[in-house]
């Protein structure tokens, strides 16, 4: 009896093994952090998160606005039917680093490649601030709604016309992905 073999032999069809390489190769050469990092190291991506963040018009009033700002740069999503995503980052108060997260997230469905994205919270109000601080897990959508900006080339944010406690700003996406959310993740106090 003859086993099925993994690769398929029509022409013009992707096979599972060739899919799977693919990914591997996306991972190696173009995930530039490395998780599981040091304080400096967040502090440091942190930083270059923010100076390209206030690059777009309208970045910077935001984080003067917001009570709170949670940076979260380089944020690694893949999937292949499952996917998953995970970064690093620090909660900044006044300008100063007052804890770390992580934010980690696992999906199922129609769904290939890997991408790369710099996120930013910004708590606009104390209250919503003071919750995220105090839960031991936060999930983005089920614990606190989020409001979704995604930015590109050339956008600009409108912050008199944000009106909700907690904003996202996804950009700096690098890679083959389109689904630029937060909702459904889960953001946790790391120890650095």
């Amino acid at each position: 009896m003859k086993g099925k073999s993994l690769v398929s032999t029509r022409k013009g069809n992707p096979t599972p093994v060739l899919v799977v390489w693919l990914i591997v190769m996306f991972l190696i050469f173009f995930v530039p952090v490395s998780y599981g990092a040091t304080a400096k190291e967040i502090e440091a991506s942190v930083d270059a998160a923010l100076k390209l963040f206030n690059q777009v018009k309208g970045g910077k009033e935001l984080l003067q606005k917001a009570k709170g700002v949670l940076v979260l740069p380089g944020v690694f999503k893949a999937g292949f039917i499952f996917g998953g995503e995970y970064g690093e980052g620090a909660l900044r108060i006044g300008g100063k680093t007052v804890d770390y997260y992580s934010i980690a997230a696992g999906s199922f469905g129609l769904q290939i490649g890997g991408q790369t994205k710099n996120v930013i919270i910004c708590f606009m109000e104390e209250e919503a601030l003071k919750k995220f601080r105090a839960s031991a897990g936060w999930k983005a959508g089920a614990d606190g709604s989020v409001a979704a900006i995604q930015t590109g080339a050339g956008a600009s944010i409108d912050t008199t016309q944000i009106k909700d406690t907690i904003v996202s700003v996804i950009f700096g996406q690098k890679g083959l992905m389109a689904n630029a959310t937060i909702e459904g993740a889960k953001l946790t106090r790391i120890v650095r």
